[in-house]
């Protein structure tokens, strides 16, 4: 037994011709994986964005209601190294820079061996002194804060022209290297993960000379975090830089169909192809992600999955799964079992007949909406106060993404705990500013049934009231601090709600039922 994750970063389920894609984007080999696999058509986020969906697939919990951005905590359950005390190798191939970082130092020490390559985005991986490596304006939206990332981004371009010198084609080349070195031995697992089509959309130019509308054109390829300010021709021009390089991505996909084809690996290999968010190219007048609520363009995310067991193949599954369920699915396939803290469900029945692991999921960023959806609504619930308080990190290992915590942001730090999932340990509780720029989206209740775009919100005060119990519900089942319900104006359990409650309650003990 064998399995093989590929995970790109930002893919855009609307982007990809087997979830709908507009016909002028080119992904013939994620239409070759769909036929393949079963494909997943409710598949969210958890927690956003980056590595805190990285510590979910360890971990098979939510991170974004207790903490921002950081690092695996000493009691975090790792599902990368259960497999690796059980005997299953496990290897990370990966050009993904924040893993090296201050705030994902202790995710890539998991794997038995790993291999990083360099280049993409800000890394900081060329130095050069020269006055020349300053030279051209950065984007003028993106904050000063990036500014560093920029410089070094400039610089690392000067060593990345040819395709095989991109950190992408590097990264599957490696991981490709190691399915054939490894195809005859058993009982591993290849993390295979690659930053693209992350932003910038800077891609070789054999990828580009697909889209018309790039030939000729240098503009700007790094979206800034924010609303749209370009014209229609602009925004345009930057959904055609995102599809050449998600064309590359396509074609590296295929390169490991490939030779999963030729090794015959399908009998005996597990494949999870996956992301962590998608992105928003313009739609709901924004850039990005993080800056405004978390419309399906980002929660909404593609999956697909081979399972040898069950040979599903060119299937749909309807059932509602989240990133949470990755790590406890490999668990599962290995015949490992997942601690009592992990809260993702095994997609083994979900693949072979499409019974349901859940009757609605729970997302969001730390100090941004707290969102639920039951697949047919999705209600985002908004902080109630200006400044997003009252906001903290529960932590023993206050790092920020490229930095630790500052003297000043310890200042007032008190010790809490412990939670339910810290095994007996009391974590930092420190002060955090959140993200104040969401308050004034205000909560937004959506019908994805009559408005898949999610361009209407609703006002339906029975509807909302029954989101919002959920909500709690499931706030209550990830121990949420008491400070978020004040933040959103909520309560722990209230009258109105607790018939409700008790009802999603009862029916998620359905889904459990079912499954066992």
């Amino acid at each position: 037994m064998k399995a093989i994750m590929v995970m790109f970063d930002t893919l855009n389920r609307h982007m990809l011709s087997p979830y709908g894609a507009p016909d002028w984007v080119q992904t013939p080999h994620f239409d070759r994986l769909a036929q393949r696999s079963a494909v997943f058509l409710n598949s969210y986020i958890g927690s956003m964005p980056c590595m805190p969906a990285r510590r979910e697939l360890h971990t098979g919990r939510h991170n974004f209601l207790h903490r921002s951005w950081g690092p695996l905590e000493p009691f975090d359950d790792s599902a990368i190294e259960l497999l690796g005390q059980a005997g299953v190798y496990t290897h990370l191939v990966t050009d993904h820079q924040h893993y090296w970082e201050d705030g994902g130092g202790t995710y890539h020490p998991r794997y038995e061996s790993f291999e990083f390559v360099r280049g993409q985005e800000g890394d900081p991986w060329k130095g050069e002194v020269s006055p020349e490596a300053t030279e051209g304006k950065p984007n003028s939206g993106i904050p000063l804060t990036y500014q560093k990332i920029l410089h070094h981004d400039r610089i690392n371009r000067k060593h990345i022209v040819a395709e095989e010198q991109f950190p992408q084609a590097q990264t599957f080349e490696l991981g490709i290297d190691f399915i054939r070195r490894n195809a005859q031995q058993n009982r591993w697992f290849l993390q295979l993960e690659t930053f693209d089509p992350h932003e910038p959309f800077y891609s070789p130019e054999s990828f580009r000379s697909l889209y018309p509308k790039l030939i000729g054109d240098r503009g700007n390829d790094w979206p800034a975090y924010g609303p749209v300010s370009e014209t229609d021709d602009e925004v345009e021009r930057m959904r055609h830089r995102y599809a050449a390089l998600l064309t590359m991505c396509d074609d590296h996909l295929g390169k490991v169909l490939d030779v999963m084809d030729e090794l015959d690996l399908w009998k005996n290999t597990l494949l999870i192809v996956n992301t962590d968010h998608g992105f928003l190219l313009g739609e709901h007048g924004h850039w990005a992600k993080c800056v405004q609520p978390f419309y399906n363009e980002v929660a909404h995310t593609p999956l697909f999955i081979w399972d040898p067991r069950s040979k599903v193949q060119g299937e749909r599954r309807n059932s509602l799964v989240q990133t949470i369920d990755l790590p406890v699915t490999l668990l599962d396939y290995f015949g490992v079992q997942p601690t009592s803290d992990m809260q993702g469900q095994s997609l083994r029945a979900t693949i072979t007949s499409d019974l349901p692991v859940r009757k609605a999921a729970l997302f969001g960023l730390h100090g941004g909406h707290v969102c639920v959806t039951d697949g047919r609504y999705v209600y985002m619930r908004a902080a109630v106060r200006e400044d997003n308080q009252p906001l903290y990190d529960y932590t023993l290992m206050p790092t920020h993404m490229r930095s630790r915590f500052s003297p000043s942001e310890l200042q007032d730090m008190e010790l809490a705990g412990p939670l339910s999932f810290t095994k007996g340990t009391p974590v930092l509780k420190i002060r955090s500013a959140g993200r104040g720029t969401l308050h004034q989206f205000g909560s937004l209740l959506f019908d994805l049934e009559t408005d898949p775009r999610q361009e209407h919100p609703i006002q339906d005060e029975e509807l909302e009231a029954k989101m919002v119990a959920l909500l709690i519900w499931h706030m209550q089942e990830n121990d949420a601090p008491i400070e978020q319900y004040e933040r959103l104006g909520l309560k722990p359990c209230s009258t109105r709600d607790e018939e409700v409650t008790h009802s999603s309650k009862r029916s998620n003990e359905g889904v459990k039922e079912h499954q066992s």
